[in-house]
């Protein structure tokens, strides 16, 4: 089908099309409790990007994590060997991506490592050239015994901490700012350029200017800290900014709401996108919070096709939230948004900022 002429729809990849938080989930593979290890590290990097931290930008958990990958012996291909067996899409992810690439200028940009973008795109077959993540390459970078071992002792520490804690986060500034900056393998660190929050922002205006895309004509979709910026960006220049399964970070920061185990509601509202402006998609999203979603189906979308399969994915279901963000609404959606979030990916990854 041909494109659309200069509309994008751009989308962070973990939350909006898969269940994973593949950092946290090496990092528990990998590194000696590690699931518990990344998320004290998770809730230092939320203090970190609320104090303005300079230098420091949402999901630069990847970088702080890095060394410690290198002290457990952890190499480039673990990282594909895992990553390629642990894509898992949220329900008809697959088929969105296949739809929306047909229907606009689609692209991924993810904080996620390069590793896990690429086991994704292979599984679905969503070009990876339309990508932008974090590059990691753990295999060109050695380390020496000394630093592996004063790691290692970094890791017991940082596992004593309770990250509920956030009086005990000065321990992290002495370890992450003062003594790993001395150490040889903080060379690695300065190589992992991540991309979330401002990286986020600056990628997304990049393949705008890129492909000659205006910025009034973007549809970003996020879900956490690292969408703020990317969502802000598209809410300010008139683009669309949508929270799917967002958790407070990104529904303060987007415009539009959805609240799904399914993937197809994203497909709906790009279909959407790709043929009227976006007051006519905020317009369909009003009718369909207030008066259901059949009018809302009959008055305004023509692709019959996508209405049948929304109706018989969610026969017997409960029908999704799609909801503009209000004063008055904000914090009812956070809490239902948090509800589908943990419960189709998990409560250690779904309570992750």
């Amino acid at each position: 089908m041909r494109k659309i002429s200069r509309k994008s729809f751009i989308t962070d990849c973990e939350g909006p099309l898969t269940l994973n938080d593949n950092a946290f989930e090496v990092a528990e593979k990998f590194i000696p409790e590690g699931g518990k290890f990344f998320k004290i590290l998770s809730k230092y990097d939320d203090c970190l990007v609320e104090a303005n931290h300079p230098g420091y930008h949402a999901g630069d958990t990847l970088k702080l994590i890095a060394p410690f990958f290198k002290a457990y012996d952890v190499g480039n291909q673990d990282l594909i060997n895992y990553s390629r067996k642990n894509v898992n899409l949220v329900y008809g992810a697959d088929n969105t991506l296949n739809y929306v690439k047909d229907k606009v200028h689609s692209f991924i940009v993810s904080t996620s490592y390069g590793q896990y973008i690429q086991a994704l795109c292979d599984n679905t077959h969503f070009p990876y050239d339309n990508t932008v993540h974090t590059h990691l390459d753990l295999d060109n970078m050695p380390i020496n015994e000394k630093d592996k071992q004063e790691l290692k002792i970094f890791h017991d520490d940082i596992l004593k901490l309770n990250p509920q804690d956030i009086d005990q986060f000065h321990k992290l500034d002495q370890i992450f700012f003062d003594k790993l900056p001395k150490m040889d393998i903080y060379d690695l660190v300065k190589t992992v350029d991540t991309v979330g929050g401002e990286g986020k922002r600056q990628a997304v205006k990049r393949i705008l200017k890129r492909e000659d895309l205006p910025a009034n004509n973007l549809m970003y979709m996020g879900d956490s800290i690292t969408d703020v910026e990317p969502l802000e960006f598209a809410k300010k220049n008139g683009g669309l900014a949508i929270a799917f399964n967002g958790n407070s970070y990104a529904i303060e920061a987007a415009d539009i709401a959805i609240i799904s185990d399914n993937t197809i509601v994203t497909s709906l509202l790009v279909d959407l996108h790709a043929r009227y402006d976006n007051d006519y998609v905020r317009e369909f999203v009003q009718r369909y919070s207030e008066k259901g979603h059949a009018e809302a189906f009959f008055i305004m979308l023509n692709d019959e096709e996508l209405v049948v399969k929304f109706d018989k994915e969610y026969q017997r279901k409960t029908l999704p939230l799609i909801e503009i963000i209000t004063d008055e609404n904000r914090e009812y959606l956070i809490q239902e948004s948090m509800k589908m979030r943990q419960s189709i990916r998990g409560t250690d990854i779904g309570g992750l900022g």
